[in-house]
């Protein structure tokens, strides 16, 4: 039980007249400490199942943990995350603004790419991006519809598994984030656009001083989530010997029979990327809404009993 000290201001207006004081008992919640305590023991026998498991070698998962074709891997992983992410960005703020363009024809582009890319299964992408020379053998840049070639390459020697991963993850990627970009972008007042144009401000200028910087406070969440997906989407890639780290990781357990130990090398190393950009989101988020954290500390400052409204305020 929490009472407040007479004459400290604890009344709803700050005054400090006792007869304001305030009394805070907490309600007995059994069923929730029943919950806790079941959650604890859950996850307690979880860990001891697993930690003392005879069949898991850890010395297996110490061993491999920062292997040089691990670290590799991991490397792999991390530069088809970047790139891919960096890529559908572009795509994704192109498509938007064909969304969201008064030309029909741009309208029906748009949507029928992301239509099909989110339509239709990443890993089914990705196989066909690496099976394109079954399509066209040969790959060049000349005049269209069968028309001389000025360089021609083998389709097979440029399409490897590394930039068959790229295509598939950086186009389908594409198709989400352009969701992500259109809906922060309707988020913002139409009365900012009109704005903008009042001010002589062309349409180019007025979508990146005005509505993309204040649409990046809808924007960035989804994207983070976005972001953290790819990288555990790019275990995807082992399909393709895409050389990332989980196809790393089934070379090795295929050929030493670990497999259990070397799963767990490798969801460590995606837990420690996963926890860097949820970390890196989070700061990014506070970035574009800095006031999001200082209102939530007022609000909270004025809850506890106790505080003077001069002290809440500072």
């Amino acid at each position: 039980m929490r009472t407040a000290e007479p004459g400290t201001g604890a009344g709803p207006y700050g005054g400090g007249d006792d007869s304001l004081a305030l009394t805070v008992t907490g309600r007995p919640r059994p069923g929730r400490w029943a919950a806790v305590l079941a959650a604890l023991f859950l996850a307690v026998w979880l860990a001891y199942t697993v930690v003392v498991n005879p069949h898991l070698h850890w010395d297996i998962v110490v061993e491999y943990q920062f292997d040089e074709r691990i670290l590799r891997g991991l490397w792999v992983t991390v530069q088809l995350t970047l790139i891919s992410m960096a890529v559908g960005i572009v795509i994704g703020v192109v498509v938007a603004v064909m969304q969201l363009s008064e030309s029909p024809v741009l309208r029906v582009i748009a949507g029928a790419y992301t239509w099909f890319f989110r339509g239709t299964p990443l890993l089914v992408q990705l196989i066909l991006w690496f099976n394109l020379a079954l399509l066209f053998p040969v790959i060049g840049i000349g005049v269209p519809f069968d028309g001389p070639k000025l360089v021609e390459w083998q389709t097979n020697a440029v399409i490897t598994g590394f930039v068959a991963a790229l295509l598939g993850l950086s186009i389908n990627e594409g198709a989400y984030l352009a969701e992500i970009v259109r809906a922060g972008i309707q988020s913002v007042d139409p009365g900012q656009r009109e704005a903008g144009a009042s001010l002589g401000m062309s349409n180019r200028r007025i979508l990146t001083r005005v509505v993309l910087p204040q649409a990046m406070r809808v924007i960035i969440p989804p994207f983070g989530n976005q972001f953290i997906s790819m990288l555990k989407t790019t275990s995807l890639v082992s399909v393709i010997a895409g050389s990332d780290l989980m196809t790393v990781s089934q070379h090795l357990y295929l050929a030493n029979f670990e497999v259990v130990a070397l799963l767990i090398v490798a969801s460590v190393w995606y837990l420690v990327l996963t926890t860097v950009a949820s970390v890196a989101q989070y700061f990014i988020e506070r970035h574009y809404d800095p006031g999001a954290a200082s209102m939530r500390r007022r609000v909270l400052t004025n809850l506890v009993p106790g505080r003077t409204g001069k002290g809440a305020a500072a």
